[in-house]
């Protein structure tokens, strides 16, 4: 092995009481040598993604966090509605590592995969917060020589759910998108890759600086659903575009149903004769995230032509394939520097990501912000 092997290192963590309180802290655990086929990572960059804080802040009411321990060794604990107690069954009193995906440097490596040492790599696996990760060298995602690791530490998530959407488009017949949250990390990087494939899309966002932002890097149609003529400018950029697919980051509220109801309008524009079961358009909306925790609103405007469902990474690559799945990686490799590279409201250490001000910054979840834990900072 090339470094001075580290024998221990720290961990983010997060439990959930059966007495009923969440508590975040920082966990001393043994550095796992690689073995064969292995490879050690000191990681220099993780992404805080809206997946990562269903995990690490589960179900709890951070309104009423409380801060202890020390400023290296932080602990913040906040109570559990009891309703929500059954939700989170499955994990109580098990404290769990958190953080989806992240980057670092190789520092050693096991038998066969020694020719990685010093080079930069990606990973996908869990237990990302952690000063150290040791995972097998074949899921790891060699990254180019001018990549660093926060550049490379959002090259999973984001860029693979991006391509997603559009592989999601063309398999299932559609031509173009809808994309709500759309000012995020992930809808800017959406927004280039459409325009870089030449994919319409539709942008939706919730105030006039994010659609200014977007109109800024180039997006064609964006609409601020805050606007009172929101339902007219978004019906007329469906039937520009005919666009019927669309995926949605809010989840709760009126705004599904509000698309829906566009597209059928939309299609309606084009049809030939009256029916009264709607158009024969199919509509499809997929919710992938949960920024609105109300329930999905529905007002059946929309003929019965149309589905809802739920859209996930994990199960998207699992069902196209080992073979297609690498391909998007490989693409996302390939251009992280430009359609899917991340930038960051701030960088910052495990003991910081628990500090009080900072993570209620960082669990606002706003769209546009984007926080990067290094859990090697300032080591």
């Amino acid at each position: 092995m090339s470094f001075d092997m580290q024998t221990t290192g720290l961990q983010l963590r997060s439990l959930v009481k059966a007495s009923g309180e969440l508590e975040l802290s920082l966990a001393r655990i043994p550095v796992q040598p690689p073995g064969p086929g292995e490879i050690l990572v000191r990681v220099e960059g993780s992404p805080i993604n809206p997946s990562d804080l269903g995990l690490l802040v589960s179900a709890a009411d951070m309104s009423q966090a409380k801060a202890s321990g020390t400023a290296d060794s932080p602990v913040i604990t906040a109570p559990v509605p009891p309703a929500y107690m059954k939700a989170v069954a499955a994990r109580v009193d098990d404290s769990m590592p958190v953080g989806n995906e992240g980057a670092g440097v190789v520092v050693a490596a096991g038998e066969g995969a020694e020719g990685l040492i010093g080079k930069t790599v990606a990973i996908l696996g869990g237990a990302m917060y952690a000063q150290y990760r040791t995972v097998k060298a074949a899921d790891a995602l060699l990254l180019p020589e001018d990549v660093t690791p926060a550049e490379g530490a959002s090259c999973f998530v984001n860029p693979l759910t991006a391509l997603g959407m559009v592989e999601t488009m063309r398999r299932e017949g559609h031509t173009a998108l809808v994309h709500t949250a759309a000012a995020s990390n992930l809808g800017q990087m959406l927004n280039r890759l459409c325009l870089k494939d030449g994919v319409a899309l539709v942008n939706i966002v919730r105030s006039a600086e994010q659609a200014a932002l977007l109109k800024r890097q180039g997006a064609v149609h964006v609409l601020d659903s805050t606007s009172p003529n929101f339902t007219e400018e978004l019906t007329e950029a469906l039937v520009t575009t005919g666009a019927t697919l669309a995926f949605d980051a809010i989840g709760g509220g009126r705004l599904v149903g509000q698309i829906l109801t566009a597209m059928e309008v939309a299609a309606n524009r084009k049809a030939t004769e009256y029916s009264r079961y709607g158009s024969t358009t199919y509509k499809q909306a997929y919710i992938y995230g949960g920024l609105d925790t109300r329930p999905t609103e529905l007002n059946r405007g929309f003929g019965m032509s149309w589905g809802v469902g739920g859209w996930l990474l994990t199960p998207f690559l699992m069902k196209i394939g080992a073979e297609a799945a690498q391909a998007l990686r490989q693409r996302v490799a390939s251009e992280l520097k430009t359609t899917f590279a991340s930038h960051y409201t701030a960088e910052i250490s495990l003991a910081e990501a628990l500090q009080p001000d900072i993570l209620a910054a960082y669990n606002r979840r706003a769209t546009g912000e984007k926080y990067l834990i290094n859990p090697n900072k300032g080591v």
